[in-house]
């Protein structure tokens, strides 16, 4: 019997928002200590875990005349060897090599016709490894990202791999299949809003409740676009890649949030305004001016669908007040703009915009994914992943730090990526090639940031 898997409209929107130049993968940097094991071994551990992580043996298969959304099914040619890869970096092999490296690899689009993702192994200098992660938004989100990076590494350095069970792959159905199956779910969806609509009527306080949240959330969103501040930053990105690093620690983060009364969030989203003030100003910027818009993805994931893949993700945007010095009071005013954003429920409104094309044809959806990949309405994207509070290992060898990467598209030359492990708040800081060859500064920034909050 065949097998498939049909993707949300949200993971579709990232395979059409995808350009020659806007590459819409995700991924992470993992430092790992001293490690004795080499490529072989990574091959074959990574092997017999993809029982527990299924996804990853799976290919996009399209609905024939775009009739329908395109599907995951089971690659019947599936090659550990082709996605799992192996390089190594020259003398000197330090960190900023290894960030170009980095950078390169992520500057490169997946292939479409294999499943999307790559792991690389990466052999520095004195005995230290990296392993870099890639894989396509269309796959996962941040949260699911980070339960499939537990799911690829160890909690304990002596910890037993499962046994690897032979992959038998599922038939994919034939093309005249999911054409039938795409045209029965279409005329279908009305049915299924009927059945709401009366559920609705059985359960009237609920659904006005709902409803109503989900209005003024789509209120607040349409008041929360407008045009953006025009920065040297706001330039139409290439196809390549640079990538800079910030580590700071956790605790002195929370200190600040348990200080002032605010949210990590709100703490991560003053220091990166702090840290864009020092970068625009150095690039001879004016900062003056109504503020740099943020789209900050918000997880609408349920616990009960942890470890669960693909999208589950909404958004709010916020206004980063870059023009004002005092570091306090960005703090208090992002700290009220988040407030009051969490009480218009915007992330529920953007969400129920996202589920409602569920209902419209391919045609629409495609229009909508390729209008917002060259929008102006946000600068940059930031998201903050909670990651887990206790060491990982890969075959025995500690993963020191882990540095995301969020990908870049329209006229957000910039991206800030934040996932806290062990301890630590680990900043990404992706940038078009072209325009950010300064990158640098705005992780300076960052750090200076901080130190003026604390």
């Amino acid at each position: 019997m065949s097998f498939y898997e049909r993707l949300s409209p949200q993971d579709v929107s990232f395979l059409y928002a995808e350009s020659a130049t806007a590459q819409m993968h995700v991924g992470s940097l993992a430092l790992l200590d001293e490690a004795d094991f080499g490529y072989e071994d990574l091959c074959d551990l990574i092997d017999t875990k993809l029982a527990l992580a299924p996804r990853l043996r799976r290919k996009l298969m399209w609905v024939p005349y775009g009739q329908g959304r395109p599907v995951w099914v089971d690659d019947a040619d599936f090659d550990i060897r082709y996605h799992v890869r192996h390089t190594g970096l020259p003398q000197p092999g330090g960190r900023e090599e290894l960030l170009t490296l980095f950078g390169r690899v992520m500057s490169v689009p997946l292939d479409r016709k294999r499943p999307l993702w790559e792991v690389w192994l990466v052999d520095q200098p004195g005995g230290a490894k990296s392993v870099i992660y890639k894989i396509h938004h269309a796959m996962v989100d941040g949260i699911s990202g980070v339960d499939l990076a537990v799911v690829l590494f160890d909690l304990a350095p002596d910890a037993v791999a499962p046994e690897g069970g032979s992959f038998e792959p599922e038939p994919a159905p034939s093309k005249q299949r999911l054409v039938v199956d795409s045209v029965i779910e279409r005329f279908t969806r009305p049915a299924e809003i009927v059945r709401g609509l009366r559920a609705s009527i059985r359960a009237p306080r609920h659904a006005y409740e709902v409803a109503a949240r989900r209005a003024k959330g789509l209120l607040s969103l349409g008041g929360s676009i407008q045009s953006t501040q025009t920065t040297s930053l706001s330039r139409t990105v290439g196809g390549h890649r640079r990538f800079e690093t910030v580590s700071l620690a956790l605790a002195d983060v929370k200190a600040v949030k348990a200080q002032y009364g605010t949210t990590v969030n709100d703490v991560v989203l003053t220091i990166v305004a702090g840290g864009l003030r020092h970068y625009l100003l150095e690039r001879g910027d004016v900062v003056d001016g109504p503020g740099l818009k943020v789209m900050v993805p918000v997880s609408v994931r349920p616990e009960a669908d942890r470890g669960t893949y693909g999208n589950q993700v909404s958004m709010m945007l916020v206004t980063l007040p870059v023009g004002e010095p005092d570091a306090r009071q960005v703090l208090a005013a992002i700290h009220a703009q988040t407030a009051a954003l969490k009480d218009s429920h915007e992330a529920e409104g953007a969400e129920s915009l996202m589920r409602s094309f569920d209902y419209l044809p391919m045609f629409f959806l495609n229009l909508a994914a390729r209008g917002a990949a060259v929008q102006s309405i946000v600068n940059l994207v930031v998201t903050n992943v909670p990651g887990p509070q206790f060491p990982l290992y890969c075959l025995g060898a500690r993963m020191r730090e882990a540095y995301p990467y969020v990908p870049l598209l329209g006229k957000m030359a910039v991206g800030v990526a934040v996932l806290s492990y062990d301890g630590q708040l680990n900043f990404g800081l992706s940038g078009d090639w072209d325009t950010t060859a300064d990158l640098a500064v705005f992780a300076e920034g960052i750090e200076k940031s901080l130190g003026q909050l604390r």
